[in-house]
């Protein structure tokens, strides 16, 4: 019988260049260099004293870069729905899903942040508000949510007035799923075929009986069948970060009005109730 093993660590400091690391970078692209992150890294700048103005920044600052890639797989996506190519587009929408499941992540770290905490650099705010970002309104244009007057938060800075305009009067998400069924043999009505793509859209009887004749005969229809449960996944994890949006203002500031004016949690509550594939909701009742 043998006692335990004695053998000492070995305490030697690992040098990296051993095992083929490069450790110098003069003249070569580095992690840093490759990432921009002085640019990033400087980006934070918090206009008052207050501890949790960085944490306040960090968070909003990060979405927006989810959000950024957000729009760049949503896009892809609709252009694969355009050409017909569903396979690819399930992966993006998927992936689309994931990035508003980090986004909703992040409102557990803001939560941490209490209203004294908030309170003591609110003023440093002054009118800026998450009400006005322009990716956001992007994202919710390209998805469906259409809203004309909110476009003017942006007409201060013309070129990305110009962009949202473009998407919001291009085909959404959802135009383009709709239009494949019709291509395809589905019924779908005049009025949804030829209606003003730049105008929010309106729940039709014939895309909900287009739809639900995909979800019952399932084996039939099935790439139809996982483009709405794809639909369905975003929509969810979209609605669970307006929802979050909602519990984490009305928890760090109750209902004042928010540093945009808005009535704050009431015009947030009031966002839950919009829907943006109403058939695939619908639907649900029928089955």
């Amino acid at each position: 019988m043998t006692g335990p093993d004695t053998t000492p660590f070995d305490t030697t400091p690992f040098d990296p260049a051993g095992d083929g690391a490069q450790m110098r970078f003069d003249g070569r692209m580095s992690y840093g260099d490759y990432l921009s992150l002085d640019a990033i890294l400087s980006a934070q700048k918090p206009l008052s004293d207050a501890h949790d103005e960085l944490l306040f920044i960090v968070q909003h600052q990060t979405s927006e870069l989810w959000m950024k890639l957000a729009l760049h797989e949503l896009a892809a996506a609709k252009a694969n729905i355009a050409d017909g190519c569903l396979q690819p587009a399930f992966k993006l929408l998927t992936r689309t899903a994931r990035i508003f499941e980090q986004l909703n992540s992040a409102w557990d770290v803001l939560r941490t942040m209490t209203p004294s905490d908030y309170t003591a650099f609110r003023t440093a705010l002054g009118q800026s508000s998450g009400f006005q970002s322009y990716q956001y309104r992007a994202i919710e244009f390209m998805v469906g949510n259409k809203n004309p007057a909110m476009l003017r938060p942006h007409e201060h800075v013309p070129e990305v007035h110009a962009w949202l305009e473009r998407i919001r009067r291009d085909t959404s998400l959802y135009d383009e799923a709709v239009r494949l069924l019709a291509r395809t043999g589905f019924e779908i009505s005049d009025a949804v075929r030829s209606r003003d793509v730049s105008q929010p859209y309106v729940a039709d009887d014939s895309v909900r009986a287009a739809w639900t004749a995909v979800y019952r005969d399932p084996q039939r229809y099935w790439p139809f069948y996982e483009l709405a449960e794809k639909l369905v996944d975003f929509e969810d994890y979209f609605r669970r970060w307006r929802f979050n949006h909602v519990t984490t203002v009305e928890r760090v500031i109750g209902f004042k009005r928010g540093t945009g004016g808005t009535s704050g949690v009431t015009y947030l509550r009031r966002m839950l109730d919009v829907v943006l594939f109403p058939e695939l909701w619908d639907l649900r009742a029928d089955l």
